[in-house]
């Protein structure tokens, strides 16, 4: 039969004709467009130098470690279930003894400012209107008190590396007590630097050397160059000034003689919560928790330290069977989603952190890309949770997350 055609009508096309209004703001206009992680990524990339990105992006060697944390969060099944009232979706939680309003907080990034301009004031401010921890490294670009003004009423964590100079470093946990810092996180993964082969070829150093390929990289980013050139000089939470590579400045400050006995001796100096972060083992895990630390972090370290190291989701079900129940146990490295996040928390992670998707955001359009950052990922969140068919996070358990399995350790 022939299809039968007339002119349309006023009142057809009326319902059809309601044009949005244009975004003049360039910069909301970019963000809104991020729908994930991935997007805010691109937009990063984008504007920000090639040596600074690299550094973020980055990790040590043939870069095998971030690349499995990443598929193994991949390689999951979800199995949801049906018929439940999720007309509501609680996100909240008690992490350390304190509210937080998401399963996730930032984690502890070095050399922030030099991703972009805000730095960690962005971070902690937008950290403070989320309900989130932020954590400060000690290898910040903004000094601790700054961070606090930044965050007043909110919960920050300071981040220890153990220095040669035990004088020095003990200076900057009692910087962070004074301020009213609640967690003191201890990352005991470092004892040197990683091979980070990308800081190295792009020749990395602090402050950014001016060279012909910097130049010619900066000229359709010029934004960054205005920023970085008219702001304040960075200035480190722990040290003044230094002039070489990462990885060489790493080498120097970092103590591979830390022992267990050195991280009984900071938890009897400090009186927070304490949380040892970079946990890669079920025996460290145990041990950890028979000295009564209050929390600990599996992670390796971005995959930023020695490549191909185990995967800290899959450590997660046996450490949390092991010391869960005593201990609190977060995971970072490879999050890049909220359903990241939620299969963490099925698993048994009381928190979880996150370190470049932060950054992402934050190149991306300083606190309002952190502010984006955030919102993707509680969107995330909440609607997984929902088509799980759970309202709160202690809803979750083991039985809705599968984790796949693509490597299988080879019987001995």
């Amino acid at each position: 039969m022939k299809m039968q055609r007339r002119i349309p009508k006023y009142k057809d096309l009326r319902p059809l004709m309601n044009f949005k209004s244009p975004e003049l703001n360039a910069k909301k206009r970019r963000l809104d467009s991020a729908l994930t992680i991935a997007d805010l990524r691109d937009i990063a990339k984008r504007r920000t130098p090639k040596a600074a990105f690299d550094y973020t992006e980055g990790a040590a060697e043939a870069e095998i470690s971030l690349a499995r944390a990443r598929q193994a969060f991949e390689d999951i099944q979800f199995t949801p279930s049906i018929l439940r009232d999720v007309s509501t979706v609680d996100m909240t939680s008690q992490v350390l003894g304190g509210p937080v309003a998401l399963p996730f907080g930032i984690a502890p990034t070095g050399f922030t400012r030099m991703m972009q301009s805000e730095g960690e004031i962005a971070g902690a401010s937008a950290a403070a209107a989320a309900g989130i921890p932020f954590s400060l490294s000690t290898m910040g670009t903004t000094a601790i008190e700054d961070v606090k003004a930044a965050n007043p009423t909110g919960r920050n964590w300071f981040q220890l590396y153990m220095w040669k100079d035990r004088d020095r470093s003990m200076a900057l946990v009692e910087r962070a007590a004074k301020a009213g810092f609640d967690t003191l996180l201890v990352t005991v993964d470092v004892p040197v630097a990683g091979a980070r082969l990308r800081d190295k070829r792009n020749g990395f150093s602090i402050p950014p050397q001016l060279t012909l390929g910097t130049v010619v990289n900066a000229i359709p980013r010029p934004e960054w160059w205005i920023n970085f050139l008219t702001t304040e000089p960075l200035a480190f939470a722990s040290l003044d000034r230094w002039s070489g590579t990462v990885g060489e400045l790493l080498d120097t400050m970092f103590d591979p003689t830390v022992t267990f006995d050195d991280l009984a001796w900071i938890k009897d100096q400090w009186p927070g919560k304490l949380v040892v972060k970079g946990v890669q083992n079920v025996d460290d895990a145990k041990k950890l928790a028979s000295m009564g630390v209050d929390g600990i972090t599996l992670s390796n370290h971005g995959g930023r330290q020695l490549d191909r190291a185990p995967i800290p989701f899959h450590l997660l079900p046996e450490v949390v069977r092991e010391v869960g129940m005593d201990t609190e146990v977060h995971l970072d490295t490879g999050i890049m989603s909220g359903a990241d996040i939620v299969a963490s928390i099925a698993l048994g992670a009381k928190f979880t952190l996150i370190g470049r998707a932060y950054l992402y955001g934050l190149m991306a359009g300083g606190r309002e890309g952190v502010d984006r950052t955030i919102g993707i990922l509680s969107e995330q969140i909440a609607r997984t949770m929902r088509l799980l068919g759970v309202a709160t996070l202690e809803e979750l358990e083991p039985r809705h997350v599968t984790q796949l399995e693509r490597l299988i350790p080879r019987a001995k």
